[in-house]
């Protein structure tokens, strides 16, 4: 699977990447390509249709089409946030009937999670479920609702009218387009990521049967987390995969570019940019993979290790891109070469699915706790004697 990515890289997806980065209207005929290899079965299990992928080859693919394409390797990561709740959450009878059709491409979802109010904060979310009878009564607006123009179905988490305050209230739903009281916003422009255009979505007493909840009443918030802890990797993959094939690019325009008579890439100036952005690359290579490593073994810790990924990838990215974009001099801000996109999509990394700033505030938080309940460190004494004995 993974050479045959390696080749559609080369041979179709990177060659169509500026045309398809060039207008944000959704990239139908990437997605029936990546449907078509079998890629956008990675995110499900064999018994659905999927191909029953680890979340390592699911890297490393998402990892290679984002060398040259944002928007193909969002489709793979988009297709798992869209569908995971399905699969984790939904009834066997549910899953049989919707899920293959998810793993084939035939039909597509929307997670529509944020809101207008609510985005890193969950526990605020405002749209309301109420029970009434055999269904489930929704309504409410949800923002930047990426696909909610081309999606079949949407998974929303709302709030239970009658539950409690906070998570614990939140549940999931797997609500069909075709419902009565739906409705979504045009194409909300954005600065980059083209090819997968957001909306909002409106939900307005939209019956959903009560079959079509994801799990028990008061697991949204639960099933949302699991989600993210995947989306969060596929998010470091996606970055990782764009400073790589910034810096090829860069390497190999430094390579032919003359300048005072010899090569670009011949200056040491140059070449110690250069040194530095690939040692760092490769460190963040070895997070993400470990990372991935731990999320197919089942570690509890996986979650933390998902923030961490996220957070130092994409913030590296955005470092590796404006550099790369600097090292083309002139070059490098028109639209006529590849860094311009790649700065442009490279943003989104670092604010989908929890912005770098809230990952600090989980890690910073998890490394108070995790200190706390450790034996106090042997060189550490917090009250020295500063002066010695009077």
């Amino acid at each position: 699977m993974l050479a045959r990515v390696q080749a559609l890289v080369r041979e179709q997806i990177g060659p169509q990447a500026e045309q398809v980065g060039r207008e944000d209207v959704f990239a139908r005929d990437t997605f029936r390509l990546l449907a078509a290899e079998g890629v956008i079965a990675t995110a499900f299990p064999r018994s659905l249709g999927g191909t029953g992928a680890s979340m390592l080859l699911r890297v490393r693919i998402i990892e290679e089409l984002a060398r040259a394409c944002s928007t193909a390797a969002s489709l793979v990561t988009g297709t798992d946030l869209s569908s995971r709740p399905i699969v984790a959450g939904g009834s066997d009878a549910l899953c049989s009937a919707v899920v293959p059709k998810l793993a084939s491409g035939e039909q597509q979802a929307a997670f529509a999670l944020t809101e207008p109010g609510a985005g890193s904060d969950l526990a605020g979310l405002q749209a309301t479920a109420r029970r009434d009878g055999g269904h489930y009564v929704l309504n409410g607006t949800k923002k930047f609702i990426t696909r909610a123009g081309v999606a079949d179905m949407y998974v929303v988490v709302a709030r239970l009218a009658d539950g409690p305050a906070g998570s614990k209230g939140l549940s999931a739903f797997l609500v069909p387009r075709a419902s009565a009281g739906i409705s979504v916003s045009p194409t909300i422009p954005k600065m980059g990521w083209n090819g997968v255009p957001i909306a909002q979505v409106y939900f307005n007493e939209v019956a959903v049967p009560v079959e079509n909840r994801l799990g028990e009443e008061g697991q949204g918030m639960a099933l949302a987390q699991d989600t993210l802890v995947r989306a969060r990797i596929g998010h470091a993959a996606i970055a990782l995969g764009r400073m790589s094939g910034a810096l090829q690019i860069a390497a190999q325009y430094a390579d032919v570019r003359q300048v005072f008579g010899r090569a670009e890439g011949e200056h040491q100036g140059i070449q110690w940019m250069l040194a530095d952005m690939g040692a760092r690359i490769e460190a963040a290579r070895c997070l993400v993979y470990a990372c991935a490593q731990r999320y197919d073994r089942q570690d509890p810790d996986t979650s933390i290790h998902a923030s961490i990924a996220k957070m130092h990838s994409t913030d590296l990215c955005m470092k590796v891109v404006v550099d790369c974009l600097q090292l083309l001099g002139g070059n490098g801000y028109l639209k006529a070469y590849p860094l311009e996109r790649f700065m442009r999509d490279a943003k989104m990394n670092q604010i989908g699915e929890g912005t770098s700033e809230v990952h600090k505030n989980l890690i910073g938080r998890y490394l108070m706790k995790t200190a706390a309940a450790m034996p106090r460190h042997p060189c550490l004494d917090l009250e020295p004697d500063l002066f010695g004995a009077a």
